[in-house]
């Protein structure tokens, strides 16, 4: 999957430098982190209620909108899919492959947010 999600990256990449009238992504870009997540929340709420009504369908459909905009924004924030990965494989030496980190070790996060500023 991660190859996927990677040939993602580079095509979300490429599009910054087509015509914003025309590409959905350039126009993303374009429009900066804070559009970028907005859209990004907007897509996890779609995913929520779909799950909710248990139409799987719709769970596959808005899953693939949430990567590729959740793609769009590291691109926008300038993180690389395997910055990610690396966390992901850091987390599972630490605490599990299916665990959630402890509040308590996400202070880490404020270093990120910060060199988005």
């Amino acid at each position: 999957m991660s190859d996927a999600i990677d040939r993602l990256y580079r095509a979300v990449l490429a599009a910054r430098n087509e015509d914003v009238a025309t590409s959905k992504t350039a126009r993303l870009l374009a429009a900066g982190l804070p559009k970028m997540g907005k859209k990004l929340a907007e897509e996890a709420v779609e995913t929520a209620l779909d799950a909710q009504g248990g139409d799987t369908g719709r769970i596959v459909a808005e899953s693939a909108d949430l990567i590729y905009h959740l793609t769009v924004l590291w691109a926008g924030a300038g993180i690389e899919p395997r910055q990610v990965w690396e966390e992901m494989e850091r987390r599972e030496r630490h605490y599990g492959i299916a665990a959630k980190v402890p509040k308590s070790e996400r202070k880490r996060a404020p270093d990120a947010r910060q060199r988005l500023r």
